[in-house]
This record gives C-alpha cells, structure tokens and sequence, in this order.
C-alpha cells in the first residue's frame, strides 16, 4: 500500500525490482563461494580436469555488478585456466583461436588434430566432472554452448560457469578468452564493465544502481521485446554516467531515462570493452516497438511526475494510478 509516491517507490524497489540481502544476495553469494572452491578442487580429483590460474578467476554478469533485479535467476562465475605454454591468434575483431604446444599438458585432451583448443570439449569437461562430484539438480551447456549451467537442489537461481584464459600483459594490459560457442575462443574483459559501473555509481551517489533495476524492470513488462539486459544497463550508464546527475528519487530520473532509450534506440550502442562494436543488435521491428513504448511510457511518467503536485483529489491517488500504468499490477495501490 503507498499513499504517498515516495513511499510508493520505496516499497516497490524493496519488494518488486531489487534482490532481497537475506533471501537472496547472502544465500546466493555463499553458493557461489562453495561452488568456486568445489570446482577448484577438481583439478586434484578428477583425472585429466585442467589445471587452474585460480588466482585468476573473476565474478561477472549483473549480480556481481549489483544491477540484477528480481528475480535472481543465475550467477555467472569464470574459472581460470592455465595456459600451460599455449599462444593464441586474434581474427574477426574478438575472435581467437587457442593453439596448445605443450605435449605433456592436460589441454591437449581437448585440443583438434591441428592443435587448437576446442572449447566445447573443454565446457563438456566441466560439466561432466561437476556432475561427478556436486549435488546438483541438473546442468548443460547454455543454447549458445557458451557456458555450463548449473542448477543446484532447492535454488532459484542458476550458475552459469564458464573456463577462460587470461592473456599476457602487453601494453599495460590484458584480457580473458571464453567460449564462443563454435568451438573457438573470442575476447572479453568484465573488469572494465564493473569499473565502469562502480565510477559511473560513486559519481552519483550510489543512485545509478537502483535506476538500472528500475529501467530493467520496466523493460521486461510483456509491452514490448526486451532489449537485452547488458545493451540497456550500457544505455543508461550512457545517459547518466557524468558527475551528480541523479538523485535518490527514482520518479525523477526515470522518465529522462525512457526519452534517453526512445532517442538512442536506433543509434550505435558502443561496446565499452572494444571488442565487439555495437551492442544493439535489435531488428529494426523491435527497435520500432521499443520507440513507441519508451515515447509513451515516457510521457505516462511526466503526467505522473505532474499529477504530484496538481492533483485533482488533493492526494496521491492519481499520480499513483498513473504509476500503476507504467509498471503493471505489481506497483503498489493507493488505499
């Protein structure tokens, strides 16, 4: 119940858009912990499981950069492995292909007749050896055979598991090599999406999360296709990135973020990392969709933003009402 449009926020963030610490960040947090050092054991275990870099191993995807919503459904984790004198070739921008000269390493297990890792034998790898060993509820590669997912028993949400490389510094720098679902190896680097986030964040004083679950949020009401979760969290960065932009009332920022999505939704949608050139890959049909839904939306949470201060029953009935259109049922009622 709200009867106040902050109090109104305030309760749907609490009970609709964000995780709760205590059911689920706490929880999920220590399943992931299990689960990294279960899985780093399996080195010592498991005949011919790759040996790990472990120290090199990195939390990524929306729940280790606080920008997951409800509800929790997977966590994403790399596991690190070690490169045992292997070299790698760049092609196509982010594509690599990894070459094993080590004849003694573990790799070669998983490598083709021309000495190239593939990376879906090395995912099968992991999965059939966490079956072995973890008490899970069931796991397969991801349709895109990127990842291992792995569902534990009496869990809502899944882990997505994915082995990586970390390359050589040069130049003051390096990067990860994952599964590219063909077999082959591409590039990524999710610190620079948490560093990205976390500077953007401090910059506004803690207020850029919450909107990104807001904006998310809204996105996945059955109004119009979804924009992917990564392309609209880059999107809002993007809009509020600079010093002290926002504030800590969501009902503000929201509708600059819709008009800034409305504005932008045919435009380039740069990758931050440099590998992979524009994120937006939209069909022209859905960015069409998502235009129309953004305007209207948009000028819903204006006439919300107005009805605060001038409406006709001297409450907050009507500004809420207008609310409940934006976000559906599960926005609290004025009673």
């Amino acid at each position: 119940m709200g009867k106040s449009v902050n109090s109104a926020f305030k309760e749907f963030m609490k009970n609709e858009v964000n995780l709760d610490l205590e059911l689920h960040t706490k929880p999920a947090r220590k399943d992931r912990d299990n689960l990294r050092d279960r899985i780093r054991a399996l080195q010592n275990s498991v005949d011919g499981f790759p040996i790990l870099a472990s120290d090199y191993d990195v939390d990524f995807g929306s729940f280790a950069r606080r920008t997951k919503k409800r509800p929790l459904d997977d966590v994403d984790m790399f596991f690190c492995l070690h490169g045992d004198g292997c070299t790698y070739d760049s092609y196509g921008g982010a594509g690599a292909i990894i070459h094993v000269h080590n004849e003694s390493s573990r790799l070669n297990a998983f490598s083709n007749d021309d000495g190239t890792l593939n990376s879906i034998r090395v995912l099968n790898k992991f999965k059939k050896s966490v079956e072995s060993v973890y008490q899970y509820r069931g796991s397969e590669l991801n349709r895109r055979r990127e990842t291992v997912i792995l569902n534990l028993n009496n869990k809502e949400w899944s882990f997505d598991v994915v082995p990586c490389f970390i390359t050589t510094v040069v130049d003051g720098s390096n990067f990860y090599l994952i599964p590219d679902g063909y077999g082959n190896w591409k590039k990524t680097d999710p610190r620079v999406d948490q560093e990205r986030v976390t500077a953007a964040n401090q910059r506004n004083d803690g207020n850029l999360l919450s909107l990104i679950r807001l904006v998310k949020y809204w996105n996945k009401r059955p109004t119009m296709p979804s924009m992917g979760s990564y392309l609209l969290e880059n999107m809002v960065i993007n809009c509020f990135g600079g010093y002290g932009v926002l504030n800590r009332y969501m009902d503000v920022h929201f509708s600059d973020a819709l008009w800034y999505v409305r504005n932008n939704i045919f435009s380039y949608v740069a990758d931050p990392k440099g590998f992979y050139g524009d994120l937006n890959d939209l069909s022209d049909e859905d960015k069409a969709k998502i235009y129309i839904r953004a305007e209207a939306d948009a000028m819903k949470a204006h006439e919300a933003r107005l009805l605060e201060d001038n409406s006709p029953s001297g409450t907050h009935k009507e500004c809420i009402n207008k609310w409940k259109e934006v976000f559906g049922p599960a926005f609290p009622s004025y009673e």
